[in-house]
């Protein structure tokens, strides 16, 4: 029963996980519109860079919570086509 239980953990962890750096990923496009509009567009770029990794990884970690049979909260609206 512990693997059922680390297994419910995890269900529970993955969409804080994914609410999580979304809010980090706001805050990054904001920060890379800042320098931008300073005229730092190598610090805009690498930012911009991060932005895409950390929505690389959300895309992950919202299909390893499907493939436990659960569901992004507050995120039903967000497919990938």
């Amino acid at each position: 029963m512990t693997e059922k239980t680390e297994l419910e953990k995890l269900r529970i962890l993955l969409p804080h996980w994914i609410e999580h750096s979304h809010s980090h990923q706001e805050e990054f496009g904001k920060w890379a519109d800042t320098a931008e509009k300073e005229g730092k567009t190598t610090a805009a770029s690498e930012i911009k860079k991060a932005l895409k990794a950390m929505a690389d990884a959300d895309a992950a970690l919202k299909k390893a919570l499907e493939s436990l049979g659960g569901q992004v909260e507050g995120h039903h609206h967000h497919h990938h086509h």
